[in-house]
């Protein structure tokens, strides 16, 4: 009798215990969906947190309205503050919570960066929603993504998985991160296949994963902030085949255009290293200035502060004329460097989404000028500059063509995107371009090994003046 009782009660132990504890594909999968989730809600919450901030930071500069002080002057304080917090949080807790955290999480996928979950989610967290919400242009994914690449170690950690499981569920985070940032579980799972392809280990269970995790990211973020597509623009016929070439030659131009914007950021972040020295009060005070300049631009020219994500739908709609597109796309490069260049925890994938859009349609008013029968919509042509500055940049194509049409619902668009993206990606890795992402990492790894050398030797002159007393 005690047999029979005792065989239907450890049914569900021997369930647990197969697919949970045994290192298997099924245990894979479980755990990804599980990462997934996690990823969604946590991208959905920071999400909604940015809105919950800035719209406090916005109500608390109003209320001085009635008051002789420009609101512009009250914001200063404000988001200084904000910013240099979030400055603090990143260089005092977790430095390479700094910036996007992409190239952070390649480097632990190839084994060369360290992963603290436990130090950067919480200071990605809070140090991206003040320094987002401060109004600098900065862009949610990268957290995100951080964020989601984090959990996935995490959750790695608590099960207990193997090397080479641990890194698929790394990615299959990141994936998710960066699905739920922009409600696009296509552009999640081909960012992990395309940008970090040389550091995906690829097999049939760890592209599982990937695919499971983008999945209920999405699934999560739609119920927690509905289903609509993330950026509400004009959603366009088939365009004129006859009209394509033009489409190649804006590709050409953001080959150009990516190549210089990738140099420019990268000579950014080495003069605010000569700037801060890596010092911490420093580092503070670069945040500090930013939050105040990007404080005032957010009340007095809001198009020239924030991720761009606003922007964008104005921008594609022709609310502005060509002379006030190019004074816009200038200065943003300009806010985007500052922004992204100083290390302040933020992305950089929709200040770049915003500059396509941007270049794209000056691109298309002045075919419209010159071509009046073959371009009768120049707005298509800010859709195709979405994608096509993304792809010159990051270099991944694929990634920037579905991005752009999950992110827009503009699937008929698809072949142009195409073009555009084609010929950038050609003209950039023609003129010697690389990704973005690979040459920051690259350099992290290089100031990294120089601070290792330079504690060495003090560790070094600190022992020989010991032994000479």
């Amino acid at each position: 009798m005690n047999q029979k009782k005792t065989v239907p009660s450890s049914l569900p132990k021997r369930f647990i215990t197969h697919f949970f504890t045994r290192k298997s594909s099924a245990l894979l999968i479980w755990l990804s969906a599980i990462i997934g989730t996690l990823a969604g809600a946590i991208s959905a919450l920071f999400d909604h947190s940015i809105f919950w901030i800035n719209a406090e930071r916005l109500d608390l500069i109003a209320s001085y309205g009635d008051s002789n002080i420009p609101l512009w002057i009250v914001a200063i304080p404000i988001s200084s503050v904000m910013a240099g917090f979030a400055f603090y949080l990143a260089h005092r807790f977790a430095p390479e919570a700094g910036g996007s955290g992409i190239p952070e999480i390649e480097g632990a996928m190839e084994g060369m960066r360290p992963v603290r979950w436990k130090r950067v989610i919480p200071v990605k967290f809070f140090g991206g929603l003040f320094a987002l919400g401060s109004g600098m242009a900065l862009g949610r994914e990268g957290p995100s993504v951080q964020l989601g690449a984090n959990i996935g170690r995490m959750i790695s950690d608590i099960f207990k998985v193997d090397q080479a499981d641990a890194q698929a569920l790394l990615a299959a985070g990141a994936a998710g991160g960066l699905a739920a940032a922009f409600n696009a579980p296509l552009a999640g799972i081909m960012f992990v296949i395309e940008e970090m392809r040389s550091q995906f280990n690829y097999s049939l269970t760890s592209t599982k994963s990937v695919f499971m995790s983008a999945v209920m990211a999405t699934i999560v973020m739609r119920f927690m902030s509905g289903q609509d597509a993330v950026i509400s623009v004009i959603r366009y016929s088939h365009p004129d085949l006859m009209a394509l070439w033009l489409y190649l030659l804006l590709g050409f131009c953001f080959g150009v255009i990516g190549l210089l914007f990738n140099k420019m950021l990268l000579a950014t972040q080495d003069m605010y290293l000569f700037v801060h020295q890596n010092k911490r009060w420093r580092f503070v005070a670069v945040g500090l200035f930013l939050g105040a300049v990007f404080g005032a631009l957010s009340v007095i020219e809001p198009e020239l502060a924030y991720g761009g994500m606003e922007l964008i739908p104005k921008v594609a709609g022709g609310h502005y004329l060509s002379g006030a597109l190019m004074i816009i796309f200038v200065f943003r490069i300009i806010s985007t460097l500052a922004s992204f260049g100083s290390g302040a925890p933020g992305g950089v994938f929709a200040p770049t989404l915003a500059l396509g859009t941007l270049f794209g349609m000056l691109f298309g008013l002045a075919c419209h000028a010159l071509f009046p029968e073959l371009v009768t919509e120049p707005g298509r042509f800010a859709i195709a500059g979405m994608g096509g500055l993304f792809a010159a940049s990051v270099r991944a194509p694929i990634t920037g063509i579905l991005l752009v049409i999950e992110m827009t619902s503009n699937y008929e668009m698809i072949l142009p995107l195409i073009v555009t993206c084609l010929g950038a990606t050609m003209v950039a890795q023609t003129l010697g371009g690389r990704p973005i992402y690979t040459q920051l990492l690259e350099r992290t790894m290089r100031l990294s090994m120089r601070q290792k050398r330079q504690e060495q030797v003090r560790k070094a002159m600190v022992h020989l003046e010991r032994n000479q007393r």
